[in-house]
């Protein structure tokens, strides 16, 4: 009785357990249209209930430099994801806003979602990570 409660605990375990070998992939986002060479491109993937939030579970980071900047975030498993992005020029970690709440550094969205009077939707913005590796592209828009 004990080896029978002892191999169903195990099982149990090995069930719940992660799998080492099944690997996300990558989405790779390229960034258009940074203005200088100042702090870093920061992107973030997102869940829907994550999207427009301060974390999301998936997040790159690459230096600027003017033009395009290419950010790759490794592991994203498979689902519908949006992302949003930003050029952190002061290397802060947050988005500086006018006293009108316009954001002072770039910002972007998946699918060039724009933003009219507030934020895209989720649904604007969505893509679908696969079993392969995905490229996206986006745009930043400055405000200032």
């Amino acid at each position: 009785m004990k080896r029978v409660l002892l191999l169903a605990i195990g099982l149990l375990a090995t069930a719940a357990a992660p799998q080492g070998n099944i690997r996300g992939s990558e989405v790779e986002v390229v960034v258009d249209g940074v203005r200088n060479a100042s702090g870093h491109v920061l992107v973030a993937i997102c869940r829907e209930p994550e999207f427009l939030q301060p974390h999301c579970a998936f997040q790159g980071s690459a230096p600027a430099h003017p033009g395009a900047v290419t950010v790759r975030i490794a592991d994203v498993p498979p689902g519908t994801y949006a992302a949003q992005c930003f050029h952190d020029e002061t290397d802060a970690g947050r988005i500086h806003r006018t006293l009108l709440g316009m954001p002072k550094e770039g910002m972007g969205f998946s699918n060039d979602a724009r933003f009219h009077f507030g934020p895209p939707s989720f649904r604007d913005a969505a893509f679908t990570v696969g079993p392969t590796d995905v490229r996206i592209a986006m745009n930043l828009r400055y405000y200032d």
